[in-house]
């Protein structure tokens, strides 16, 4: 049987009728070439089912065109709008993404990062809470975070905490509230969360009023966590604000206020955080702090695609709104 001849670049030329470079500056976007002579170069490399060999272009451009992404979870409303909106802008930039939970597990974390630097990606988006990990200081290893300081010298794309913590705290106090609790991550490290819970506490600090925080642990189950909220209802009946630590914490609250015989918003105001798309559609009635997720993401590509490029690139912090719903 005579073997099946693999179309090679200078067939796909001959059949367009184009030189080889005209038809390698299609294939690695190139220099300007005309609408017509990039449809001719398609068309012919269509009907010869032609396939570039990758690993030469590889080795050619110096890059594999991959991108690696490590976050907490998918599960939770930011990060996964986080996460689509970036590999649809990589995607249109010609970059395949690689993606890794890491359920905030150090060892899990360290894991990805391994195998993403093994599959040799041309950089890295991380919005993890673990630092100091060996691969973030990888000298050639262009890294941006988002929200969280993982190594030194790397650009980090956040949204402004301390600002949103004023904001969500002031609406509370505009709305009348005195005993006004805040649910927030654990204590102890230096996350994005602290800063809201650092300007909870100074305008509570500001109105002689006392500053109660409720620490959840990042991995905490749905059942434990419910078991820390019913203890807000328990421990301080007198509550009559809370500003919940993110928007899904938010909702599991409004769903046990009744059971305490707290009325929305009445009895009890709420005041969430993160604002994303699936929560303004799910519970469009919630007064939430609401931060600029697409363009986080967005800058975060454009950080990293800069630093691909060697260029030098500085952190951004970007303003967040408060949107009012019925909860406060």
């Amino acid at each position: 049987m005579e073997a099946t001849h693999r179309p090679k670049l200078e067939d796909v030329a001959a059949a367009a009728g184009v030189s080889k470079t005209t038809v390698s500056r299609v294939l690695n976007h190139r220099g300007y070439l005309s609408e017509k002579t990039i449809a001719k170069v398609q068309k012919a490399m269509q009907e010869l089912d032609y396939r570039p060999n990758i690993i030469a272009r590889q080795l050619y451009k110096q890059r594999t065109d991959l991108v690696g992404m490590i976050f907490p979870t998918v599960d939770n409303p930011f990060f996964s709008q986080l996460e689509a909106e970036m590999e649809r802008q990589l995607y249109r930039n010609g970059y395949k993404v690689l993606i890794g939970n890491s359920q905030n597990d150090p060892a899990k974390e360290e894991n990805y990062l391994q195998q993403l630097l093994t599959h040799q990606v041309d950089g890295l988006i991380v919005g993890t809470q673990n630092r100091g990990l060996i691969g973030y200081q990888h000298a050639d290893l262009p890294v941006v975070a988002i929200d969280q300081v993982v190594g030194k010298n790397i650009p980090v794309v956040s949204s402004d905490n301390y600002q949103g913590g004023l904001l969500a705290t002031q609406r509370l106090l505009d709305d009348g509230c005195r005993h006004i609790i805040h649910t927030n991550g654990p204590l102890g490290l230096d996350t994005p969360t602290q800063k809201r819970r650092e300007a909870y506490e100074y305008l509570m600090a500001k109105n002689n009023l006392p500053a109660i925080t409720y620490h959840l642990d990042f991995n905490i189950s749905t059942i434990d966590k419910e078991r820390v909220f019913r203890r807000i209802f328990e421990e301080h009946p007198e509550v009559d604000g809370i500003f919940a630590a993110n928007d899904t914490d938010a909702s599991t609250i409004i769903n046990l206020a009744s059971e305490y015989g707290k009325r929305i918003p009445e009895d009890l105001k709420i005041v969430g955080y993160d604002g994303g798309n699936v929560t303004r559609l799910l519970l469009p009635g919630l007064t939430t702090i609401q931060q600029p997720i697409d363009e986080m993401a967005d800058l975060a590509v454009q950080l990293l695609q800069a630093r691909i490029n060697g260029q030098d690139v500085k952190s951004v912090v970007l303003p967040v709104t408060i949107c009012n719903g019925k909860t406060a």
